[in-house]
């Protein structure tokens, strides 16, 4: 019977995750996110490969792909945050240097590929978590409907990324303490749990695009409660008086841009007043339409879901629950008892 590694079921399943994204119906993938979801597909089958059937061979190319995979969730889950000019988008060629090291590495000192791959691992680890030192809202080009799940995703990767480090550092010490008796099982496990992981939080994320946006006016000034209301009387009138929450892809970044306002005066002001985030903002005001569609007319959930502007069953179901304190479907029975 064909011996079939676990390494390649989880490449078939990273595939078939791929193939839905791309051809799905929805709006435009982004691309970063497909990126990693395939450059992980491609680790996945060297892992089994190399682990599964012994193939020696690939032993060069798993470190080059290893150090490809941090950079490129960085730049992916960048993609989520808005920036401007020039210099934002030359320094993502910074990116590029821990495949240069381990391509040196390879030929003049390979000992020492390990330790730097496990350095390369910590270090993107920790840019990723500074990403998201705002929490949702630092994600100001995720979709409102998306921003949550996308912020739960940014975490995972970042998890998965120090986990696999400790991982290699439990291999090095196995090949110092027992010459790499367990090192095979180790190796392919940590490969497994951390491609998995880092393909979901990719999968999760694939349908929120970035943007190139014109940069606003920074002249608001948010450091004080009046100028706070001021900001959060103009973004209302948007967001409630022409029914911005409607747009599902609505945006922190586009939220500001049309209101004439920085991100940071947006989502500060928010936070201040109301001691919530833009997301939850934007959803509560979708949440009283979903309510009252509910209540006047004789729409299906779904259908509420949608015309409030909401995508994700799960997402609508949450907030939900965290705006009534009842799911959609005991919140319209309470109303026609």
């Amino acid at each position: 019977m064909l011996f079939v590694p676990l390494p390649f079921v989880v490449a078939l399943l990273l595939v078939i995750l791929l193939a839905g994204i791309v051809h799905g119906r929805d709006d435009r993938p982004n691309f970063h996110f497909v990126a990693l979801i395939a450059l992980c597909a491609v680790q996945s089958v060297m892992v089994g490969l190399r682990w599964g059937y012994g193939v020696a061979e690939v032993r060069h190319v798993l470190p080059a792909l290893a150090a490809c995979l941090p950079p490129l969730v960085y730049v992916s889950f960048r993609s989520l945050v808005h920036r401007d000019g020039l210099g934002h988008r030359l320094g993502d060629a910074v990116h590029a240097v821990p495949l240069l090291c381990v391509l040196a590495l390879l030929v003049l000192a390979p000992r020492l590929i390990d330790p730097v791959l496990i350095t390369v691992f910590v270090v993107y680890a920790l840019a990723i978590m500074r990403l998201g030192r705002s929490g949702p809202d630092g994600l100001d080009e995720a979709r409102f409907d998306s921003a949550a799940d996308a912020y739960r995703a940014l975490n995972i990767a970042a998890a998965a990324l120090l986990v696999s480090a400790a991982f290699d550092v439990v291999i090095l010490m196995d090949f110092e303490w027992s010459l790499g008796v367990d090192a095979a099982a180790v190796a392919g496990e940590a490969n497994i749990l951390m491609l998995l992981f880092i393909g979901w939080a990719a999968m999760a994320t694939s349908r929120v695009r970035s943007e190139s946006q014109q940069p606003v006016s920074q002249s608001v000034d948010t450091d004080t409660v009046a100028l706070d209301q001021e900001v959060l009387e103009r973004v209302e009138a948007l967001v409630s008086g022409q029914k911005l929450y409607c747009d599902e892809n609505l945006t922190l970044t586009r939220l500001a841009r049309r209101a004439g306002l920085p991100a940071r005066a947006v989502s500060g002001a928010v936070n201040r007043l109301t001691g919530g985030n833009v997301s939850q903002y934007v959803n509560g005001f979708r949440i009283g339409e979903a309510c009252r569609l509910l209540a006047d007319t004789e729409m299906s959930v779904t259908q509420a879901m949608l015309q409030s502007g909401f995508q994700t069953k799960s997402n609508f179901n949450r907030e939900f629950l965290r705006v009534t304190g009842l799911s959609p479907v005991a919140w319209r029975q309470s109303r026609r008892q």
